[in-house]
């Protein structure tokens, strides 16, 4: 059976590499009717932040990517939190000595400086206590002397591990250093906790960034001094900004929920991550998670980095809000319209069935309703306008004529606006927009509007639409 695991250490909100992590590892868990378990790794209590583990929990779920076993929900292999599987990992690491595999490190922080500052930046721990005798280690450790527990690495040889991305790996032993599996507080470092729960949980396959792909063979080492069976490896492209830049929260960029609370909507974002460095091999693009589930193949991963261009994810928003039912487009866009207008005063409903087609980005409707509540002081040279042949000289006695025509209107919604105003259109043997131009101007103060003049009169009403062609007429027969 297929068990795969998604392993976030608590330190922050979930940036997009660990969430592209995240979201293949379910789907490759889905298509294969396995299971996905989530695992915190809180090791380093040092960089643990405040609400992270939180905030892990609602990125997930706002996703839809649930978890068949984890901190919250249990499961034969928990706990799930390595802090609270603190006493696993020392008789491991014992057993590990026993085995000459690993040894008891007595160094002290100073000689450990010294070393560093003598071998500079190619640092590795030169087995000074690798020569202690089993008597000396015994007379220490009842001393109650600081310890840590190394890993025993080869100095001679290769070790060759196989990825499913990059293929058959092979390193030189000679540049492994042996690392601390045990630290000073008791608690396991993060590889080699790593190792032991993805055994002792069965994990079969096993997703991650392509930075650990150095620290490999340090894992399938222990994997073969304990005599246990390596998982499947698959190491993950590294997500760029740019062509020169890796996407970093320091450098401002955003977090998995830094792009839903920009406005983009959660279809959208997980459809682009999940193509952002894997293909399904033809040229379709618009996928629901549950589709994307069925079709996802590991032979799709691409070894190249993958650069975040948010113009792409801006497009698949776009086509993501023009799909949804307008109900639940209102509900999305209601929030922001609250910003910006009394919603008690219009129809949000229909305003939504306006914005909906006009919609990249949730707040851009902000930007595009502000005019309902108080006219913009607009230059009058927006009246003019070459294909509708129009200029702020030709609009002063349409909208003058206008005036009187929609004081006689009773029903001011868009069909009734749209028969008087027509009727006014044939009767002056016009164009369309050399009257509707400068009706939507004179009324909004801008050039582009969602909805037409007919629409944005009803959603104002009588008594303010004549009120701002008033106006108009004035700021016309003024700056002229």
């Amino acid at each position: 059976m297929v068990r795969t695991r998604f392993a976030p250490s608590p330190t922050g909100f979930m940036h997009l590499g660990n969430f592209r992590t995240a979201l293949y590892t379910w789907l490759y868990a889905r298509k294969n009717n396995g299971a996905f378990i989530l695992r915190l790794e809180d090791t380093d209590q040092k960089r643990k932040v405040e609400g992270a583990v939180e905030a892990i929990y609602r990125s997930m779920r706002l996703a839809g990517l649930d978890w068949d076993e984890g901190p919250d929900i249990g499961g034969e292999y928990g706990p799930y939190i390595q802090s609270e599987r603190k006493a696993l990992y020392l008789p491991y690491a014992k057993e590990l000595v026993e085995k000459g595999e690993a040894y008891y490190c007595f160094c002290t922080k100073e000689r450990l400086d010294a070393l560093r500052e003598e071998q500079g930046d190619t640092f590795t721990y030169d087995k000074h206590c690798m020569s202690l005798s089993k008597e000396e280690v015994e007379a220490k450790l009842a001393a109650g002397e600081p310890y840590v527990i190394r890993q025993n690495m080869p100095t001679e040889g290769v070790t060759t591990f196989h990825d499913v991305i990059f293929g058959d790996i092979e390193v030189e032993n000679s540049t492994l250093d042996d690392q601390i599996l045990i630290k000073t507080d008791g608690l396991p470092t993060y590889n080699f906790a790593n190792v032991i729960d993805d055994h002792t949980m069965g994990i079969t396959h096993i997703m991650r960034g392509n930075e650990y792909l150095s620290s490999t063979p340090k894992y399938n080492l222990l994997y073969d001094a304990f005599g246990w069976e390596i998982p499947t490896y698959l190491h993950l492209s590294t997500i760029m900004a740019d062509s020169s830049r890796k996407l970093s929260k320091r450098h401002g960029d955003p977090s998995f929920e830094d792009l839903l609370n920009e406005g983009y909507v959660m279809e959208a974002v997980i459809n682009y991550m999940a193509l952002l460095g894997w293909s399904p091999g033809n040229d379709r693009e618009m996928y629901t998670l549950k589709e994307l589930s069925e079709v996802f193949d590991l032979k799709g991963v691409s070894k190249s980095p993958a650069i975040f261009d948010k113009e792409k994810l801006t497009w698949f928003n776009a086509e993501y809000i023009r799909q949804k039912p307008l109900e639940e487009f209102h509900d999305l866009i209601l929030p922001y319209m609250e910003k910006v207008i009394d919603t008690a005063k219009f129809d949000t409903m229909k305003l939504a069935g306006l914005l909906q087609p006009r919609c990249e980005v949730l707040p851009d409707i902000m930007d595009k309703i502000d005019f309902f509540v108080e006219m913009p002081d607009y230059d009058i040279a927006l009246f003019t306008h070459k294909r509708m042949k129009t200029n702020p000289e030709k609009s002063l006695p349409v909208l003058e004529e206008l005036v009187g025509v929609l004081e006689g209107v009773e029903s001011f919604d868009t069909e009734t606006l749209k028969t008087v105003i027509s009727e006014y259109i044939t009767e002056k043997g016009v164009k369309n927009g050399a009257v509707l131009w400068p009706l939507r101007v004179a009324i909004s103060g801008k050039m582009s509007t969602p909805g037409g003049a007919y629409e944005i009169a009803e959603l104002l009403g009588k008594e303010e639409t004549l009120a701002r062609l008033n106006t108009s007429i004035e700021k016309i027969k003024a700056e002229r």
